[in-house]
């Protein structure tokens, strides 16, 4: 893993990263992000090409607001800040996983994860089956 201290000059060579991408028919590919040291996810996310450029290069979260149609950074107005610890790329090349340093509450609702908000939802429990000794 590499990592590089925020106030270092790191230059990202995007042009090895963007051909790994898939996104959907808006440009955009899903982030998920983690909580570095309790592995909590708090919440999902997307991104396009600029906006994982700016979370690479900045160790600060950069989104893209379907909504708004307009970039945005976890914290900005909130002062609820993701400082990136980790970028990894799924296999298929879809989807991010941030693991982050999170400050305050990752959710627009106030609550630390989006899915304390939301709840569990009833699910039949599976089990692996036992080894054979």
């Amino acid at each position: 893993m590499t990592t590089i201290d925020s106030n270092q000059d790191f230059n990202v060579n995007f042009d090895d990263i963007k051909p790994r991408l898939k996104h959907d028919d808006y440009g955009l590919f899903a982030a998920v992000i983690q909580q570095y040291d309790t592995l909590r996810v708090l919440m999902v996310g997307y991104m396009n090409d600029e906006a994982l450029h700016r979370t690479l290069t900045t160790g600060r979260v950069t989104f893209w607001s379907r909504s708004r149609q307009e970039y945005w950074r976890k914290g900005d107005t909130s002062g609820h800040v993701q400082f990136v610890k980790k970028v990894e790329l799924d296999c298929d090349g879809d989807a991010v996983l941030v693991q982050v340093d999170q400050v305050g509450a990752a959710c627009h609702t106030g609550q630390y994860s989006c899915f304390d908000e939301g709840g569990v939802l009833p699910a039949v429990v599976g089990y692996a089956p036992q080894k054979k000794l």
